[in-house]
């Protein structure tokens, strides 16, 4: 990671804030502006905290007097997203994993060669011939093999968030939760409410019109994830609880959830990436354009295969497919903590340190506080 340009970006953030702290006509638009106001100084830790909790809905762009071509130059929508790009390469674990955010594409591309390998040597039986009993996965592969594998990757990943996200929590200093800050942050979270510009008309994409389809794409993505992820766990329970093993028939819970996600984790992906492809420069970062289009383009041929493996697991094609699935699942775990898919967690600790300081006195103690 380069220190000077993580320096440059948390300098801007800073130089970016001071002026808005001294305007102050976006206030309502997000917590980031109530919560800048609750400074006057903007350390590092409070750079990236700010940069996280901001959404990059686009709206106090357009509302900013003094956005370009005015002479401050103020942007506050790409100030903040050049510095998320560096709060996840910063906090990475290992550190020097923090370097596949610069190469997101090709990082991408390498986990997801090595996991189609992998499966292509790993089946106990012919890919290219139907399986007996029929829509039979682990005649292929073992369960006990599958469970090893992807058990340890997810592990791996999940250490590695963990311990990145827990580094930034300290840094941050948010001080203690409780019941009230915990409820807000999950109702947040689930209604993505600071994806609405402010004002509930929705995000500025392409230009200064107000859209809720990027917040709409976000709600079919997250909860598309959130279901495939209960199919799982409910596969898990028919498994080793119920003695019920795969495949499911298509009216069973696991296929039922599994479906129902999978389109929304096709259309939701879908939708970012034409939001992606026709957003205005200003908008962001277009550095970081690799490292969100390649997410959801990895999160399309996940979902995608899983559906067309579901489709035809009846017929010979059922093994390649399972290939091509198993190895687009095992690339974004093997990404996971050091992809796109880090910003909801960051997100989600900034948004909880914004609840527990908003309870908070202010420290200031300026006028007539």
């Amino acid at each position: 990671m380069d220190r000077g340009a993580s320096d440059d970006a948390e300098a801007e953030v800073a130089r970016v804030m001071q002026i808005c702290n001294a305007c102050r006509y976006c206030e309502g638009f997000c917590a980031v502006f109530p919560a800048m106001t609750r400074r006057i100084e903007f350390g590092k830790a409070d750079a990236h905290y700010l940069a996280n909790l901001c959404h990059n809905c686009g709206s106090c762009l357009h509302a900013c007097q003094y956005a370009p071509p005015h002479e401050f130059v103020l942007n506050v929508p790409q100030a903040m997203a050049r510095l998320r790009g560096k709060t996840y390469a910063d906090y990475a674990w290992p550190a020097c994993m923090g370097t596949a955010y610069r190469h997101a594409g090709v990082s991408i591309a390498l986990a997801l060669l090595a996991s189609l390998v992998l499966f292509f040597l790993v089946p106990s039986g012919n890919l290219f011939e139907r399986v007996d009993p029929p829509g039979s996965f682990f005649t292929l592969f073992p369960h006990g093999t599958l469970v090893w594998l992807f058990g340890v990757v997810f592990a791996w990943a999940a250490l590695a968030l963990g311990v990145g996200v827990g580094r930034f929590w300290r840094d941050v200093s948010p001080g203690a939760p409780n019941a009230a800050a915990a409820t807000e942050t999950t109702h947040a979270i689930l209604t993505l409410k600071y994806l609405d510009g402010g004002h509930g008309e929705g995000c500025n994409n392409e230009d200064d019109a107000f859209s809720l389809w990027r917040r709409n794409f976000h709600h079919l993505t997250f909860y598309g994830f959130l279901l495939c992820f209960a199919a799982t766990l409910a596969a898990t329970f028919h498994h080793y609880v119920l003695g019920i093993h795969a495949p499911y028939a298509l009216t069973s819970l696991p296929v039922v959830l599994g479906t129902v996600g999978g389109i929304g984790l096709v259309i939701g992906p879908a939708g970012l990436l034409w939001c992606n492809v026709r957003r205005h420069p200003l908008h962001g970062d277009t550095a970081q354009r690799p490292l969100d289009r390649g997410f959801m383009l990895l999160l399309l041929l996940t979902s995608a295969s899983g559906l067309a493996l579901l489709a035809w697991r009846d017929t010979a094609a059922m093994g390649v497919l399972l290939v091509v699935h198993l190895g687009a699942v095992m690339a974004f775990f093997l990404t996971l903590p050091y992809g796109k898919f880090a910003h909801g967690i960051y997100r989600s600790a900034a948004l909880l340190k914004w609840a527990i300081e908003k309870r908070q006195p202010s420290r200031l103690k300026l006028g007539g506080d």
